[in-house]
């Protein structure tokens, strides 16, 4: 494990294996496993009690992961993201345990099937939600919680359900702002949180910012 002298906040009863890059001000908690090398997770990071993160993960700066998350093999997660207690991600379409013929166990590393799953700034992924692979959930995303994300999440979009569904645009601040049905939302040329003011409109299905906040993500 690496990190600044003195800033990495490490319980006792955490398993951080060799490789593993942990940036200043990253807290990890009690029966938590890193698994190494290639990991990385970046500064004021919370990975909560009993979580799991295999080697190849890449975890961005100032993410929440809580309580039993599960993050496999394949998957990076953005900026500012948090993941819900719970949370289970996967990275095989097509799992099994062994070969056709029964006769060997396949490996666990990542291999012909592994597939990847990016999760971008700002998203959010409700308690108890499953992830599947060869996915993007998009930038100030939101995942209700007890979801099953079978496809991609666009940015700015609220999906509940299982399979989970588009229902609503929802703010950098977490507030819907638009509710639909359908697979998108209805073009509007201007879309105001009630709760924090931040400005949006739709077009095509797509959600732009009009006066995003501080710089660029």
């Amino acid at each position: 494990m690496t990190g600044a002298a003195g800033a990495v906040q490490v319980h006792p009863g955490a398993e951080i294996e060799p490789g593993v890059t942990i940036g200043a001000g990253t807290a990890i908690w009690s029966g938590v496993h890193v698994r190494g090398p290639g990991t990385s997770i970046g500064a004021d990071c919370i990975i909560g009690e009993k979580t799991y993160v295999a080697y190849g993960v890449r975890i961005g700066d100032r993410v929440k992961c809580n309580a039993f998350v599960y993050v496999c093999t394949g998957v990076s997660i953005g900026d500012g993201v948090l993941v819900g207690a719970g949370v289970v991600f996967t990275n095989d379409r097509h799992p099994r345990a062994t070969t056709p013929d029964l006769a060997r166990l396949r490996p666990s590393g990542p291999d012909a099937h592994t597939r990847p799953t990016a999760v971008h700034a700002g998203a959010t992924i409700g308690a108890g939600s499953v992830i599947g692979c060869d996915l993007e959930i998009g930038r100030f995303a939101m995942v209700g919680m007890g979801s099953v994300v079978t496809r991609d999440v666009p940015a700015f979009h609220l999906v509940v359900g299982q399979p989970a569904r588009p229902v609503a645009v929802v703010c950098r601040c977490g507030v819907p702002v638009l509710r639909f049905s359908g697979a998108a939302p209805p073009d509007r040329a201007e879309l105001d949180c009630p709760a924090c003011g931040l400005r949006y409109r739709t077009a095509a299905g797509v959600v732009h910012e009009l006066r995003p906040p501080g710089p660029p993500v």
